[in-house]
């Protein structure tokens, strides 16, 4: 079974220790951990501020965490809106009760430091071990795990030089692969939309493997080809709009996007001007959701095993959680799925 997640009392942080570095007395400490709209916005920021650089946690997860009992683990994702996640945490879930434990969601909507409060929480609650989606995330979460010997897994990505276990795999290379598919078709002229890249590993890496790939090719991808979008139907169309709109710039024959709703947003507003997908543009998705079999033209993508990567996260912190120490890092398989929306660039183009 798992050692115990304290140290020692000695080593935990109390709320004097918070009162401390905060300037304050340990009673308004207090009242910000239990009553917070008492206390000015001002104190509150510095108390919490010094309760981050110190580790504090509730009392009464120190109770939880000696338990060692509560039967939960945390999984913590960017959002619940897109389908892909739904289907990791779906997975995750059905694998941890069959176990006997259940899995407490959080979301951080793509904020790192929401992401790092919404981690405290779970420990706070006693999980006993955490899913993290990708690998950045700040230092003081992954501080706070190793303090309290939390086991956490990182999935999505595939990094054998990260010193936690990862289930994924390689966003730069799968980018790369789509690419390099549509580079084979004959196509010399990119556009990019992606993803938000600010606190996103994995849009950054598949933009990295976009670029790679076509320097390997000679081909140069102008930044101003490159348009960034939330992940909305409606968002991509307005990026789309904006690559079709740049007189200054030949249109692209070819559009990869991070994502497969990036990519039905943009084959829609592609049909909205009048351009046809394939002939006059090829798109191209990432992920392989539901949804992209289910518009004409049906969407060429990567496939991403969304429910291994859950099912194999879970099972890797259930036996960290049960003393297998070992790091591991498992990679899962992401094939290119050819269908109607790319196509060699056309002669009239």
């Amino acid at each position: 079974m798992q050692e115990n997640r304290f140290h020692s009392d000695a080593n935990r942080v109390r709320v004097t220790d918070v009162a401390r570095a905060a300037g304050c007395a340990p009673a308004t400490v207090s009242r910000v951990l239990n009553t917070p709209e008492k206390v000015s916005p001002e104190t509150r920021e510095r108390i919490q501020n010094a309760m981050i650089e110190l580790g504090y946690l509730r009392n009464h997860a120190a109770r939880s965490l000696r338990s060692q009992t509560t039967n939960i683990v945390g999984i913590l994702i960017p959002t619940l809106e897109y389908a892909i996640y739904a289907s990791i945490v779906g997975s995750a879930s059905e694998k941890l009760s069959e176990n006997g434990k259940s899995a407490l969601i959080a979301t951080f909507e793509y904020n790192l430091d929401r992401e790092y409060r919404e981690a405290r929480l779970l420990v706070e609650q006693g999980a006993e071990g955490l899913v993290l989606i990708g690998n950045l995330h700040r230092p003081e979460l992954i501080s706070l795990l190793k303090t309290f010997n939390i086991p956490h897994v990182h999935t999505y990505v595939h990094d054998p030089n990260n010193d936690s276990p990862t289930v994924g795999f390689d966003n730069a290379a799968a980018a790369a692969k789509a690419t390099k598919f549509l580079i084979q078709l004959g196509h010399v002229n990119f556009a990019v939309l992606t993803g938000p890249l600010f606190e996103n590993d994995r849009t950054s890496e598949r933009l990295r493997g976009v670029n790679d790939a076509l320097a390997t090719s000679h081909i140069k991808l102008d930044p101003e080809s490159i348009h960034e979008s939330s992940y909305s139907i409606a968002a991509a169309r307005k990026a789309t709009a904006k690559i079709l709109a740049n007189k200054s710039k030949k249109r692209p024959t070819a559009l990869i996007c991070s994502n497969d709703v990036l990519a039905l947003g943009a084959v829609l507003e592609c049909e909205s001007s009048d351009l046809h997908v394939p002939n006059d543009i090829s798109i191209i998705g990432f992920d392989n959701l539901e949804l992209s079999t289910h518009h004409t033209p049906n969407l060429t993508t990567l496939h991403v095993p969304a429910r291994e990567m859950g099912a194999s996260a879970a099972q890797t912190v259930l036996e960290m959680i049960e003393g297998q120490t070992t790091v591991s890092h498992i990679t899962v398989p992401v094939d290119l799925i050819t269908r109607d929306s790319t196509a060699p660039p056309s002669k009239l183009t």
